[in-house]
């Protein structure tokens, strides 16, 4: 973010990739795609490909980390060295260790943990291959492996980015207006409730380009989360006799 492209990113009023500026990249969501997982999720946004896990509820161990009032969500993001065009060092760094605590705390609204106390619930999202935009393409693939789970929640989170590129409010980053633009502004966002469980902001907007941004963002979780929903329903839809 903040880099300087050689190319204009936006060319009367299209993008490089040819989006208009409020529109998503494609996204493609399919749950319970790991049979040892109690809920899993593949997701493909754009050329990011992600998959989620989840485990749990289960003892947690060691015993010392164990809360009687309610169950302890642990969340892990992580990128594959493979994910990104220059190999990635294996194990976390601070951006996933970031991102892992944004994520969690994000989930920690929706899920009722204190139906399980003295219990863990593990969720794991493996990024295969990265083109910006990893953080919310795992949260709303982590959202999905949960509700898969059977984990009691109160809705899942819908992600997705605004930003700015060329002095142009846009929706859905792709990589080169990640590196090239002027801002970036992650939201977590939960519909049904009205709800924002996680927002972060990376340049320089003026108020109007906030609100506008804001809105950008809304919309578009509104529509990931649709595809959630729909996902989900793909998998559990019983046949007609």
């Amino acid at each position: 973010m903040g880099g300087k492209s050689e190319v204009p990113l936006i060319v009367k009023g299209k993008r490089l990739d040819g989006r208009k500026a409020d529109e998503l990249r494609p996204i493609k969501i399919v749950a319970g795609t790991l049979n040892r997982a109690d809920g899993s999720c593949y997701l493909e946004w754009g050329k990011n490909k992600i998959l989620a896990a989840v485990y749990g509820p289960r003892e947690l161990h060691p015993k010392h980390m164990q809360d009687n009032t309610q169950a302890v969500l642990r969340c892990r993001y992580n990128m594959a060295p493979f994910s990104v065009s220059e190999r990635k060092r294996p194990g976390p760094d601070r951006r996933s260790v970031e991102i892992s605590k944004v994520i969690r705390e994000a989930l920690e609204r929706v899920v009722f943990l204190n139906y399980f106390p003295t219990s863990g619930i593990d969720v794991f999202m493996e990024v295969l291959q990265a083109d910006a935009g990893t953080r919310c393409a795992a949260l709303t693939a982590a959202s999905v492996a949960l509700a898969d789970a059977g984990i009691p929640m109160k809705d899942m989170v819908a992600g997705c980015a605004a930003g700015k590129a060329d002095d142009t409010i846009i929706l859905d980053l792709n990589q080169e207006e990640d590196n090239f633009g002027q801002g970036d502004m992650p939201m977590g966002y939960i519909p049904s409730r009205d709800e924002i469980v996680l927002l972060q902001l990376d340049g320089e907007f003026t108020k109007d380009e906030l609100e506008k941004a804001k809105t950008y963002a809304m919309d578009g979780c509104r529509k990931v989360y649709e595809l959630q929903k729909e996902a989900l329903k793909k998998k559990y839809a019983i046949s007609k006799v």
